[in-house]
């Protein structure tokens, strides 16, 4: 099994990056492969609304500019499971971090529900405020694709400001090794049922509007 991770961080191996890697290291005892993505230093443009990726229905959103975006919708696709990871910016998850997103769910949302029962967790990395409503802005692309969410014994967000500071936060680390450990385990459960468990049948998605 494999899980993507995705570090939303400028720093590449700052504190969202250790967040991550504390997680992973739960995840690998497990026997689980991570593979974590720097999405936090690219130059990556928010959706323009174009409606493209739902009209081609080829998995891909139009703006072909950055070839990895597409890339990295199919390694979601593929892998079991997804970990986003955000610093705190203003109280909000980092600008590249969201375009990204805003994106790959949305192409995945238009083309089927690509993510649909994948095992997916979000990680936050902060100094001192803004790491729960940056934790509750990640859950938000995750709950919307129906996907299923290891939870541990307290919000994911761990403290530090300059690289390396979060490994004195010793509820942090708790926080994330113990998330890592239900990821795992949860990992392994719907592996192991899926051939004896039916999942729920997909719904199409019904879109009310409140102005007619």
């Amino acid at each position: 099994m494999k899980v993507v991770a995705f570090n939303g961080s400028p720093r590449e191996k700052g504190n969202t990056y250790l967040a991550l890697r504390m997680v992973g290291e739960e995840l690998e005892k497990e026997g689980i492969e991570l593979e974590i993505i720097h999405v936090g230093n690219k130059a990556i443009r928010g959706c323009i609304g174009c409606n493209g990726c739902a009209k081609n229905r080829d998995e891909k959103c139009v703006m072909s500019e950055e070839n990895f975006v597409n890339e990295w919708i199919q390694k979601i696709k593929e892998a079991d499971g997804v970990l986003l990871g955000s610093p705190v910016h203003f109280a909000s998850l980092g600008a590249t971090m969201k375009a990204f997103l805003d994106r790959a769910f949305y192409v995945a949302s238009v083309n089927g529900g690509l993510f649909r029962h994948k095992v997916g967790a979000s990680v936050v990395a902060v100094r001192r405020s803004g790491g729960v409503p940056t934790f509750d802005q990640l859950n938000n692309y995750l709950n919307y694709s129906e996907m299923l969410m290891p939870s541990t014994n307290y919000w994911s967000v761990i403290h530090g400001l300059r690289p390396g500071e979060v490994e004195q936060d010793e509820e942090g680390k708790q926080i994330m090794r113990i998330l890592g450990k239900n990821m795992a385990w949860l990992l392994k459960m719907v592996d192991y049922t899926k051939d004896t468990i039916v999942p729920p049948e997909k719904e199409n998605k019904k879109y009310t509007h409140f102005i007619r």
